[in-house]
């Protein structure tokens, strides 16, 4: 397996097309169809369903993208890391999150430590939650951005929050409820809510969410299976979402706090053992703040 294999076939499972994946990678469709098929060959299992009309993944073929992804990211990292070891004095830190709205709150920590440690080079990862604890505790990534209670706090694992996030009835702006400072459940009932069923999701809020779900009748639910479909819907108007306060940076959608809700404990994971000696450097920057 390498490198012209895997970025062959994420371009073309992305695109859905040879000839666009291979407009993309500068070569011929006949070299991105030979790659895919060597590949195929290689792992002995078919990752595309073709006709002259259309391409679609396979089950193994969905099941293998990400890991095809994070091969790809990690040879780029080495490669990175070798060609400038000796040039420069570049430090590469690993940060990874599950969902981009945690890239709102990562932005300021990263633009505090950009002045303290010039030499950092952040590497940045959305990674699925289904993949980002494994990566996390096999080393494969150095910080982790996230909600205390989605990540499992094993020994050798510290946490430190960062803030604490209120949740909310996020609402499209102009609704009635986006004028109140805050709003109770019962006074949701009659509305319509909108339920995801993802990772994205942080369970303390998630568990807000199945809660209220039990109390709507299924004509005034609507459900989706990732964040941002949730957000269209919004602000479409179809209803109301219990999110964490400022999801998304969008002024087309308004956050109301919940009464009586708790708020999210968010903050970064990292290792006592991690080898990267740029870890404990990052770690005080960020400690800086509560000093």
């Amino acid at each position: 397996m390498n490198t012209q294999q895997l970025e062959s076939f994420i371009q073309v499972a992305e695109n859905l097309n040879f000839a666009r994946a291979a407009e993309v990678l500068n070569i011929t469709q006949s070299a991105v169809s030979r790659q895919i098929n060597s590949l195929e060959t290689e792992l002995e299992t078919k990752l595309f369903n073709r006709s002259t009309r259309s391409v679609f993944l396979t089950p193994a073929g969905m099941s293998f993208l990400d890991d095809a992804k994070d091969v790809l990211m990690k040879l780029q990292m080495a490669s990175l890391k070798v060609h400038n070891h000796e040039k420069t004095n570049i430090q590469i830190i690993s940060i990874a999150c599950s969902n981009e709205s945690n890239l709102i709150y990562l932005s300021k920590t990263l633009s505090r430590c950009r002045l303290q440690i010039p030499e950092l080079h952040p590497f940045l990862r959305i990674i699925p939650h289904r993949s980002i604890v494994n990566l996390f505790i096999h080393g494969d990534i150095d910080i982790l951005f996230g909600c205390k209670d989605d990540i499992p706090i094993r020994n050798g694992i510290v946490y430190k929050e960062l803030n604490k996030i209120r949740i909310c009835c996020a609402v499209p702006t102009g609704h009635p409820l986006s004028k109140k400072k805050e709003i109770s459940e019962k006074e949701l009932y009659s509305e319509n809510i909108i339920v995801c069923n993802s990772y994205e999701i942080p369970s303390k809020v998630a568990n807000i969410q199945l809660r209220l779900e039990n109390q709507f009748l299924p004509e005034s639910t609507y459900y989706c299976e990732n964040l941002q479909v949730m957000l269209s819907l919004i602000k479409a108007g179809y209803g109301f979402a219990i999110l964490p306060e400022g999801t998304s940076v969008d002024s087309e959608i308004t956050y109301v706090p919940l009464t009586g809700s708790s708020p999210v404990s968010h903050g970064i994971f990292y290792k006592k053992s991690s080898k990267n000696p740029l870890v404990n450097k990052f770690i005080a920057a960020v400690r800086q703040r509560d000093e």
